[in-house]
């Protein structure tokens, strides 16, 4: 299954809706709130593009406006990472986040994975109600972690590496 396979799932509360439609992800706002992000800082527009491509993607729309966003990255069998998750600072205290994922998590093409990660500096009590936790055996993870890899620079040494 790919993430072009799934039927759009959209969910509806008072005047938002949450579309898994990727058509509909605006993707200058989407760039814009990136690109400021402490996650993603300087994250090119056509990399955004490519990340909504290949993603299953939630956005919560207020009539035409975006206010909201989540993306999944999953083989839709054993595993999947969340990614990118904000509601615009407008729009928080209405419980949209929580709502968010719930239809993140209850989303039929998700359902029966062996393993969710995700990485946040400040979001912990929100993922927590859904079920993440610290990582049970975090000696046993390693990455391979480039936060240059936006910069201008583009043979910026990977992080802990001097030129």
């Amino acid at each position: 299954m790919s993430v072009s396979d799934l039927p759009i799932r959209e969910h509806h509360q008072g005047e938002f809706v949450i579309s898994t439609d990727a058509r509909r992800v605006n993707l200058d706002s989407l760039h814009a709130f990136l690109t400021a992000s402490y996650w993603a800082k300087g994250i090119p527009r056509a990399t955004v593009q490519r990340s909504v491509e290949n993603s299953l993607c939630f956005g919560i729309y207020r009539g035409g406006d975006q206010v909201g966003f989540a993306r999944v990255i999953s083989d839709f069998a054993t595993y999947a990472y969340l990614a990118d998750v904000y509601v615009l600072e407008p729009h928080r205290g209405r419980g949209l986040s929580k709502w968010l994922m719930d239809c993140i998590v209850s989303h039929p093409a998700l359902q029966g994975l062996r393993r969710w990660t995700l990485a946040t500096r400040d979001a912990h009590g929100l993922y927590g109600k859904f079920g993440f936790t610290p990582l049970a055996a975090p000696a046993r993870w390693m990455e391979r972690h480039n936060p240059a890899v936006y910069s201008s620079t583009p043979d910026a040494p990977p992080s802990g590496e001097s030129r």
